[in-house]
């Protein structure tokens, strides 16, 4: 499977195993514009859930483990939680 079309498939299933656990992209895709220091992305993805709870139980569901099958494929990242203030 190419890279490009692992991509497409992550995407898919990980927008859909996210909206399932009420999550809501808030920046998807965006190339950050870097003032100071240097980028640790070229893209930045930054998704809501409900609460710290919520985004654990999306990130070990059945469902995103489906997208996660294309992941090294797909893409490089680093994910971090952040509690909301």
């Amino acid at each position: 499977m190419a890279e490009q079309e692992a991509w497409d498939h992550y995407r898919r299933l990980a927008a859909q195993s996210i909206e399932r656990f009420g999550g809501k992209y808030i920046v998807r895709g965006a190339n950050p514009d870097v003032v100071e220091g240097e980028a640790s992305s070229r893209m930045i993805v930054i998704v809501e859930f409900p609460n710290m709870r919520t985004i654990r139980e999306w990130y070990s569901s059945d469902e995103y483990a489906k997208a996660l099958a294309y992941k090294d494929r797909a893409l490089k990242r680093k994910l971090v939680f952040v509690e909301g203030v």
